[in-house]
């Protein structure tokens, strides 16, 4: 008997590559874009810039113009901004230790709102390029067989509020539910000027199987009006979507503190890439990028987000303590605050490295 291996074509090994690359590009982007934030604004400022870096680690490629020294490097896991002054005191005037309050809340809030801003662009792009029709909150019709009815939803009822929390878009409709594990939810509806409220609305509930893993499903029994794409409507709905993805964030943040979702469910830069690589395929096989550019815009707006809360070595653990300063009118002693954010990035670091390790389990058991 003779043993054959099977060839594998250069275009198979492409097919599975170059989504990959896709991903790792935006994902490079995404740094890129904040920390060229930082850096337009302390440049706008006058700050004195040392280096602005893509990538951590040993330096591949670096070119210095003017003051400023641009670098590349080894690691495409992060970079940085290195302003004078930054993290030590500095006798220069340009640094960014001696500028006033204000103007280094702005530099630091940059890099977050350029990553907010790209997710609100991207959910304008896939408004304009996607949908023949956008959803609404009113509903259009009801299956034959729909349950929800019988508890007081009508056909032209716009959905308020979905178990306490507002309804901005169709979208949250859809991510308000799934957050659900029992399928009955308190709603409030707008019927014409009044808000009226369905207590205890129950649907029928099933879990799937997706790659080894059970997963709760909501069964909707009814169908959402979708209007025209126009000017107005796309407007409006890059600014309710924008809110939708905006609030998942700190829901999801919410579940993960109370319980509802465990730590091995966090994906990290690895399991990101991994997600969007798939997204790529997917969208190139069916001609459908509805997927890819809804999870460009949530990552994209959640690393925004996530950047600007209030948590030591992040953008908004800094901002905290220069809003403590412009508070009190005293910045508070420089080897303290160094102190927290040296404990913060620690744990960061070790709960990026438990996620990392999570990621690479699944990648290896094909979870994902």
């Amino acid at each position: 008997m003779i043993n054959t291996v099977p060839l594998i074509s250069a275009g198979a090994v492409w097919g599975k590559i170059w989504p990959i690359l896709i991903a790792i590009l935006f994902f490079g982007l995404l740094i890129f874009f904040h920390e060229l934030g930082h850096f337009s604004v302390a440049k706008l400022f006058g700050i004195k810039i040392n280096e602005f870096s893509m990538g951590m680690g040993p330096v591949l490629l670096k070119r210095k113009k003017g003051e400023t020294q641009y670098s590349w490097r080894l690691f495409p896991i992060g970079g940085f901004v290195a302003m004078e002054g930054e993290n030590t005191q500095s006798d220069d005037e340009r640094a960014f230790c001696n500028q006033k309050a204000w103007k280094r809340f702005l530099v630091i809030l940059a890099g977050g709102s350029v990553n907010i801003i790209m997710g609100v662009i991207i959910v304008m792009i896939m408004l304009l390029t996607t949908h023949n029709l956008i959803s609404t909150t009113e509903i259009h019709s009801f299956s034959d067989d729909a349950k929800s009815p019988s508890y007081g939803l009508k056909v032209g009822d716009e959905f308020y509020k979905i178990n306490g929390h507002r309804v901005f878009s169709g979208e949250d409709v859809s991510f308000l539910m799934q957050r659900d594990d029992d399928g009955v939810f308190d709603i409030v509806v707008k019927r014409g000027k009044e808000k009226v409220e369905c207590k205890n609305v129950a649907f029928e509930t099933m879990y799937r199987e997706v790659q080894g893993r059970k997963i709760f499903t909501i069964i909707y029994d009814f169908t959402i009006v979708g209007v025209e794409r126009s000017a107005k409507s796309v407007l409006k709905n890059t600014i309710t979507e924008s809110l939708t993805y905006s609030r998942l964030v700190y829901l999801s943040l919410f579940d993960l503190i109370t319980g509802h979702y465990k730590i091995s469910d966090l994906s990290g830069p690895i399991g990101t890439v991994s997600y969007i690589a798939d997204a790529t395929q997917t969208a190139t096989k069916n001609a459908d990028t509805d997927y890819l550019f809804m999870l460009m815009a949530l990552i994209a707006i959640n690393i925004g987000l996530f950047n600007l809360l209030p948590l030591p070595a992040l953008d908004g653990g800094h901002l905290l303590f220069i809003l403590v300063e412009m508070v009190f009118r005293k910045p508070i002693p420089k080897k303290l605050e160094g102190l927290v954010h040296a404990v913060g990035m620690v744990l960061l670091l070790a709960l990026m490295a438990v996620i990392s390790f999570s990621d690479i389990w699944k990648l290896i058991h094909g979870t994902y």
